[in-house]
């Protein structure tokens, strides 16, 4: 938590970056940081036990300060800086298109998150944890490769516009239209921004929190643990369908629609969190996380430069990022917090109604300030 705290408190700085230095290099330094992180944690325990023997001292402070140093490089430049910049480079090189292209690496983001714990786990009971850290560093390394070669920072630089059109500069030439370039400051001035990071707050904080502690509300509720950790695959299947079509039609829907959906998917989500023992808990709580899961990947991406330009993209994303892995951080506290103080989660699930009703009211007047 340590970790993830203190990168929330510098990925806006990672955002600025972006914007005075590009996609490219932001995204190749970042995959470097993060593939040296990797190979670090792989040696963690060696680090610890020299440490010990230098300062003479045999203590839980020494490997804690570690691993809290570790996990906060692995979450600032793996889900934060690396995350940001490549969702970021996409977005600058389409306008029209963004929603189509962005459906496309979605479904990619989703396959390499659901798949991912399968052939993880597969390293680690083949070889071991440690060598598991180092093929990912190794895969890390490749990655910042391809980086550094493929990856162009804004198609200006090559004669271009957004979805691929050629710049002219005849005047009777009708060209994309000139939106607003809104800064960071003019950016969260709107209440778009927040009604809308506010939401994708919310999704991070209820999908970390759920995900941590899947097992412990299920039992609470007298269910196993097989059926605790099925919701995920249906919910996958939910999450992957919505932001395909999702995406593919937010190049001609209003996106404000989209936040209605997924506050109803936190709102559907949260009733079946309350009431998970009864019959019909368990479908709402995974239709709602579906739901909710879909939506993100869709507006966590295309709001941005569509609200707000992209000259200032990295900045505004970088704010928003703060906030995601904020929200990520308290979760899994919270939510043991909550259970150890009053033996029960329900507490949380009324919590995020009323938070929920507070968002549907606010996002009333939350347009596109273009």
């Amino acid at each position: 938590m340590i970790g993830t705290i203190a990168s929330s408190l510098i990925i806006g700085r990672a955002g600025i970056w972006f914007d005075q230095y590009g996609a490219r290099l932001v995204a190749f330094c970042a995959a470097i940081v993060l593939a040296i992180s990797l190979f670090l944690c792989s040696w963690s325990v060696h680090m610890s036990t020299f440490l010990k023997e230098i300062l003479n001292q045999d203590t839980w402070l020494i490997p804690f300060t570690i691993m809290t140093v570790l996990f906060f490089l692995l979450r600032f430049a793996g889900q934060g800086v690396l995350t940001m910049a490549s969702r970021n480079v996409i977005m600058i090189w389409f306008d029209k298109n963004r929603g189509k292209v962005n459906s496309f690496s979605s479904v990619a983001i989703s396959f390499g998150f659901s798949s991912s714990p399968l052939w993880i786990n597969y390293l680690i009971e083949n070889y071991n944890w440690q060598s598991a850290w180092q093929f990912l560093g190794y895969g890390l390394l490749v990655a910042s490769v391809l980086i550094y070669t493929f990856f162009k920072n804004k198609p200006e630089e090559f004669g271009l516009l957004p979805d691929g059109v050629q710049e002219k500069l005849e005047s009777n030439v009708k060209t994309i239209a000139v939106h607003k370039q809104f800064s960071l400051k003019e950016a969260t001035a709107t209440r778009a921004f927040w009604m809308y990071s506010l939401m994708l707050s919310f999704n991070s904080f209820f999908v970390t929190g759920l995900t941590f502690h899947i097992v412990s509300i299920f039992k609470s509720e007298g269910f196993p643990k097989e059926d605790a950790i099925a919701i995920f695959l249906p919910a996958s299947v939910i999450a992957v369908s919505i932001s395909t079509i999702a995406n593919f039609l937010s190049d001609y829907l209003q996106l404000r629609l989209y936040l209605y959906l997924m506050i109803s998917g936190g709102i559907i989500a949260s009733i079946g969190f309350l009431f998970l023992s009864t019959t019909l808990g368990i479908p709402l709580l995974v239709i709602g996380f579906g739901m909710m899961s879909g939506f993100f990947a869709v507006l966590n991406t295309i709001v941005w430069p569509r609200f707000y330009g992209r000259n200032n993209l990295g900045a505004i994303t970088g704010k928003v990022m703060s906030f995601l892995i904020l929200a990520s951080a308290l979760a899994p506290s919270i939510f043991s917090l909550c259970f150890s103080t009053f033996g029960s989660y329900q507490l949380l699930g009324w919590l995020g109604l009323i938070f929920l009703t507070f968002l549907v009211l606010g996002s009333l007047k939350a347009r596109n300030p273009q």
